[in-house]
């Protein structure tokens, strides 16, 4: 039974993400088209840019979150690399779109950083070498 609600819990999971995926996809179209084309020159383009690149990133978020669920839904089981992986691409779109006149402290993005890639490097050393 509680394997039932898993799989059913995990498709409805990858069905909602296929649709915010979409939805994500077409908002970076729309930005694209009409914050780069359709909008008058400016000295800067720096400012549209990061917002692109934030909504891309956002999207390779979604697709890994999307591989993340379908990895289980295969194997039925978490895979660790691939979860830190995901949560890299998060905290590297936070460093990539940070402003640099915002108010927050950036230590914690870099402690984050850190973390994530200690375990990365101790689940790698663990893996079983392929040869």
């Amino acid at each position: 039974m509680i394997r039932y609600v898993e799989n059913f819990t995990s498709k409805v999971l990858a069905i909602a993400l296929m649709f915010i995926i979409f939805i994500a996809l077409l908002d970076l179209m729309r930005t694209i088209t009409f914050d780069v084309f359709f909008v008058e020159p400016r000295w800067s383009f720096s400012a549209p840019l990061l917002k692109i690149f934030g909504m891309l990133l956002n999207v390779l978020i979604a697709l890994e979150l999307m591989e993340n669920v379908t990895a289980y839904l295969r194997n039925h089981f978490i895979q660790l690399e691939l979860v830190i992986v995901t949560a890299l691409t998060a905290v590297a779109r936070k460093v990539i779109i940070y402003d640099t006149k915002a108010e927050g402290d950036i230590s914690g993005l870099a402690f984050a950083i850190l973390a994530l890639a200690i375990s990365y490097w101790i689940v790698r050393q663990n893996k079983p070498q392929n040869n």
